[in-house]
């Protein structure tokens, strides 16, 4: 089991950045697919970014495509979603998971994070 925790959230203007952390805790962070998902007010949990095991593999929801970075420190147990050019539309809680399954930006969840607000002021 992974423990994730999720910082950097905020409240912005349209057109800042911002970057995500999520701090992991347990061996198998290393080993593991990870996501970052959101969930906008009334809406299902979506996917927005997936990063394999090494981070050679990055895959990104359309709607964040061009505009959103994942990345990832094993090192560090730390992965990352440098987001920039925000828009209101992407007000959500954003969460971080620990994927048991990952296809492009398909990931299965098992592991969540407490999520973390970003808001988007127009």
């Amino acid at each position: 089991q992974v423990q994730l925790v999720e910082s950097g959230g905020g409240l912005v203007q349209a057109g800042d950045s911002l970057r995500l952390s999520c701090a992991a805790s347990g061996r198998t962070f290393i080993g593991a697919p990870m996501g970052w998902f959101r969930q906008i007010l009334g809406k299902e949990r979506e996917s927005v970014a997936t990063i394999s095991s090494n981070g050679g593999s990055t895959s990104y929801a359309d709607s964040v495509k061009g505009r959103f970075t994942i990345s990832r420190d094993n090192a560090k147990n730390t992965m990352y979603l440098q987001m920039i050019s925000l828009k209101p539309e992407d007000t959500a809680v954003y969460y971080c998971a620990r994927c048991t399954f990952r296809s492009n930006v398909d990931c299965r969840a098992g592991d969540w994070g407490q999520g973390t607000q970003v808001t988007v002021s127009s």
